[in-house]
């Protein structure tokens, strides 16, 4: 039995310990070697206590260095910021990368983990929303794969096996619609932060659970589908779906779909690409057909939910609008957690910034980063 070595980055997050449980339950096949985090020295403390992993980083010099004087009865190496990132991502020990951190830090260290052969197990969205074009074709070129962690993309993967690419017709991305699923937008006036942070299936991180209430969240999962699966705009229909069961479908050319059905249970695809193509037996709870007494399928509404029409704007216009689409929202989401703009200002201030950027065709790392800082600045000087 072999011994995987995985580095897991954004470690202290809801992506991040639910594959630290997953490692908790299969010591035999999985050692965790280095952890990274932002700033959550007492969680990071706890891990490093637990997994003994040979390296660890923190986002800023003072939660390293509190983290150094915290575990100094340990043999762990302490690492800082961007740099500590990239060191740990091509330690030759490390097979597999899980890139889990939110936001587009995880640009560069997917990269180098890709130029030193690491396998990607995917769960941070912003990677391929924004430098798609520059990823993909890069994982052509190293022969390096990137193994979806997202409930939906592990879905599209599992359902693609040993079928050809070009026999694909549709994908059929699933939604559970939200808290706020079958509202008018006149209804979602006054929404509170509290309202929004209910989600009706899922227990995930605070920004993730405000875009999956805006349906941005769905936005940036069409982005990821089309870079992933080789897809166009028109190809990937959102199905929102409220039991969320079926976790994506795909159709092809002869009419057949194929779907995957499971629990509301991230740990599922989170070990699907841990050990893929590895199924590894799981004691959790299964699927239950005799208890489940309907599936339920509806169109997503467009004119409430605009966060999700622009998302597809934005990916048929390509070049550095996804970049817009994704700094925007993180911008609007922080501004709405902290109480400064209504909820559903948060897809009228995407849809700005958007409106004012002159798109950049091909762009560079530098570009992509420089056009998100530049659209912080828009959003920091309005709101």
């Amino acid at each position: 039995m072999e011994m995987k070595k995985i580095a897991v980055l954004g470690s202290t997050g809801s992506i991040g310990t639910q594959t630290l449980q997953i490692a908790r339950e299969q010591t035999e096949r999985l050692q965790v070697f280095a952890l990274a985090a932002g700033k959550n020295v007492e969680k990071m403390e706890g891990q490093i206590r637990e997994f003994s992993p040979a390296y660890a980083v923190m986002w800023t010099e003072e939660a390293s260095k509190d983290l150094a004087v915290r575990v100094k009865d340990l043999p762990v190496k302490i690492l800082t910021g961007m740099e500590g990132l990239l060191q740990i991502v091509t330690l030759p020990e490390v097979d597999t990368v899980v890139t889990a951190m939110v936001g587009m830090i995880g640009i560069r260290p997917t990269i180098a983990a890709m130029e030193a052969g690491k396998t990607i197990a995917l769960a941070n969205k912003e990677t391929l929303v924004t430098a798609g074009h520059l990823i993909m074709p890069l994982s052509e070129k190293l022969h390096v794969p990137i193994l979806p962690v997202d409930s939906e993309h592990s879905a599209i993967f599992q359902s693609l096996n040993g079928e050809p690419k070009e026999k694909v017709a549709n994908i059929l991305l699933t939604a559970s619609g939200g808290p706020f699923r079958g509202k008018k937008k006149e209804e979602l006036l006054d929404i509170q932060v509290e309202d929004a942070l209910k989600h009706p299936n899922w227990t995930m991180g605070k920004k993730i659970t405000i875009d999956s209430a805006t349906m941005v969240n769905k936005g940036l999962e069409v982005m990821e589908a089309g870079w992933l699966f080789g897809v166009t705009a028109e190809q990937i229909k959102v199905v929102v779906h409220p039991q969320s069961v079926i976790h994506s479908m795909v159709e092809y050319v002869d009419g057949a779909v194929m779907a995957q059905l499971g629990i509301p249970d991230m740990k599922l695809p989170i070990q699907y690409a841990l050990f893929y193509p590895d199924r590894l037996f799981r004691k959790e709870e299964t699927l239950d057909f005799y208890k489940l007494k309907e599936l339920t399928f509806e169109e997503p509404d467009l004119d409430t939910f605009t966060g999700l029409k622009l998302a597809y704007e934005a990916f048929r216009v390509g070049g550095s609008m996804p970049t817009v689409y994704n700094a925007a929202n993180e911008k609007a989401v922080s501004l709405f957690l902290n109480r400064k703009i209504k909820f559903l200002e948060i897809s009228e201030i995407i849809g700005e910034a958007m409106g004012r950027h002159k798109k950049i065709e091909n762009p560079s790392l530098e570009e992509i980063l420089a056009t998100e800082t530049e659209c912080y600045e828009f959003i920091e000087s309005r709101w």
